[in-house]
């Protein structure tokens, strides 16, 4: 027969007792470790799939706003209306390249199609604003070439808008 006495009065009951109390205890601290690792990491997640679209629409923000600054219109106000004509498009050509390049790392977040897109519009853009220097006479004045470089925008394709209208639908599918 069973003797229980026997058991209860052997040295290692209470270390016995002691293990069968503890392992429910073992078990749901256990579980309670591993969800709650299992939560943290689906929240590290969701902060990274939130941080990401938030570097892409700031990066479509920012080509649309390098595209608006291109338009021809905002161009030829800038800088003094008492330079040359070789002296303003220097400096005009300067100015497209230094914001383009500011602008360069927003390429990792825009598709190759679009960021091929501005790239053109860009050099699209210098084209216009070369061939206006070299096809306005030396007699003209600074506000005679502005004039025929804005004309020469506007008889062309406008481009700038259409990558603006590309970027738009673009956000549209990203968000």
């Amino acid at each position: 027969m069973f003797n229980i006495d026997r058991y209860i009065s052997s040295p290692l009951f209470p270390y016995f007792f002691a293990l069968i109390l503890a392992i429910p205890f073992l078990v749901l601290f256990r579980q309670f470790v591993f969800q709650y690792i299992k939560m943290k990491n689906k929240e590290l997640k969701m902060l990274s799939v939130k941080g990401n679209s938030e570097n892409k629409s700031q990066a479509y923000e920012r080509m649309v706003l390098f595209l608006e600054r291109l338009k021809p219109a905002n161009l030829v106000n800038k800088f003094d209306k008492d330079l040359a004509k070789h002296e303003y498009v220097y400096l005009l050509e300067k100015s497209i390249n230094e914001e383009f390049d500011y602008n360069s790392s927003q390429q990792l977040y825009i598709t190759r199609n679009t960021w091929q897109d501005i790239v053109n519009a860009k050099a699209a853009l210098l084209k216009i604003l070369m061939d206006t220097y070299e096809n306005v006479g030396d007699g003209a004045t600074l506000s005679d070439f502005k004039t025929v470089f804005l004309m020469n925008y506007m008889n062309g394709d406008d481009f700038i808008a259409q990558t603006i209208e590309q970027l738009r639908r673009e956000v549209l599918l990203v968000t």
